[in-house]
């Protein structure tokens, strides 16, 4: 491997992908990574005109992207912050020119068609479709990593649907909770994750002073909460009157001739994640803001000595560790690399 791999960044003029983009700028064994924009697009020619903080830095230059292009500069590793569709449509080409991408959308996460067709995808090209569906791996290093090292195409998982699958995934693979029952997950996130679009839900005015419930019984998390869980989740997301952050609060109950306690499901969270760089097992209830800037989930676990019930919560940035942070260890994985490299583990930029 160079020194530093020749990396580029489509969609880097949306929340996530800034935030792609700032940590590859800082990272150690990646180069500047070119910053591109759909062929066709009549979008800004540099991402300070969408983001004027990066205003005086020397500038941020937008390309139209061009397969020769990215040959003729030896790029060999393709981020997509882009929306669903549009990676549906881009990873079957990207993998044709020889790319490893990781991509941050939900187009590749699910395998099975009756849970992808919460999309609505129309493939052109049903058989690759299929084909890059099989291969595709989801991209959460606590449960796939080594399978990562390998993957041409890495699904990087969804924001909430981190911090659910993190929260609970110790207390199913240790058999402490019944996943055939159903498992509650009650969720806040920050503004941030709905994206940069237009929206009346969205605007100031809106959102200040209020909490609000939405996606109510159909949020696109659901199936691959229930794809990596293998059991039914109700999942009901909110939306809170903050830019960043998540709070995952779920709830199961023990699994059948279970004796549970608070210490019992604490030691699988440690036994779990203790050796993980990116997730803390807190004693405390976890704290968004506590996890603000950085690519660490903070998770904990108690048991309801009154009523039986088992809960589990974790807090994370959906910016960091809910997409771009976790999409930089995907690749780190994939490159041979500590999983640690150029990622913010506290709360501030290396």
């Amino acid at each position: 491997m160079p020194a530093k791999l020749k990396t580029a960044l489509l969609g880097a003029s949306g929340y996530s992908g800034l935030e792609l983009a700032r940590i590859l700028e800082r990272h150690p064994r990646l180069e500047k990574p070119a910053l591109l924009r759909r062929e066709g697009s009549d979008g800004a020619a540099d991402l300070a005109e969408v983001f004027p903080e990066l205003s005086g830095n020397g500038g941020y230059p937008l390309r139209a992207l061009s397969w020769p292009e990215l040959k003729r500069q030896g790029v060999e590793l393709l981020f997509l912050a882009t929306p669903h569709e549009a990676s549906r449509a881009l990873v079957p080409e990207a993998i044709a020119q020889g790319l490893r991408v990781i991509d941050l959308s939900g187009a590749w996460r699910l395998k099975e068609a009756q849970h992808r067709a919460i999309y609505s995808f129309r493939d052109e090209d049903a058989a690759t479709a299929a084909e890059l569906t099989e291969k595709a791996v989801y991209g959460l290093p606590e449960l796939a990593g080594d399978r990562i090292a390998s993957a041409q195409l890495v699904a990087n998982p969804g924001c909430y649907a981190t911090s659910v699958i993190l929260a609970l995934l110790p207390l199913l693979k240790a058999g402490l909770i019944d996943r055939e029952h159903g498992i509650i997950s009650d969720s806040k996130s920050g503004v941030s994750g709905a994206g940069r679009g237009l929206k009346e839900s969205l605007h100031f005015g809106t959102v200040d002073e209020d909490f609000t419930a939405y996606g109510l019984l159909t949020h696109r998390h659901t199936p691959e909460m229930e794809q990596i869980i293998g059991g039914e989740v109700l999942f009901t997301p909110h939306l809170a009157p903050m830019t960043r952050g998540i709070l995952a609060t779920c709830y199961a109950r023990p699994a059948d001739g279970t004796a549970l306690t608070t210490e019992t499901v604490m030691a699988a969270l440690h036994e779990a994640y203790d050796a993980e760089p990116f997730v803390v097992v807190t004693d405390a209830p976890p704290s968004t803001k506590a996890t603000a800037g950085s690519n660490a989930a903070h998770v904990t676990a108690r048991v309801d000595p009154r009523t039986g019930w088992v809960l589990s919560l974790c807090a994370l940035d959906n910016l960091v560790k809910g997409a771009s942070g976790q999409a930089i260890q995907c690749a780190n994985a994939a490159l041979g690399l500590p999983e640690t490299t150029g990622l913010p583990i506290a709360g501030v930029y290396p």
